[in-house]
């Protein structure tokens, strides 16, 4: 009984390690769109400030980018670890 115990517990445990991986690609997907729809807005009300922005948005999306590829690198550890 304490076997069975312990094998639904790890299966429950690594069904949300994935859901986990989804929420960060999901996280991830929206704060890039919100980074670039910000960005763009910024570009139309003052168009010679696009190049600084530009930078600065690539800057921030990578850094999102980052931390969602950490998440779903340790959440798949925990689902194929």
């Amino acid at each position: 009984m304490e076997l069975a115990m312990f094998l639904l517990e790890a299966a429950m445990n690594k069904g949300l390690a994935g859901l986990g991986a989804g929420v960060a690609a999901i996280g991830a997907g929206i704060g890039v769109g919100r980074i670039g729809g910000s960005a763009l807005e910024a570009m139309a009300r003052q168009p010679e400030m696009s190049g600084d922005l530009r930078a600065n948005m690539i800057v921030a999306a990578a850094l999102v980018e980052g931390v969602a590829l950490f998440a779903v690198i340790v959440c798949l550890l925990v689902v194929f670890g």
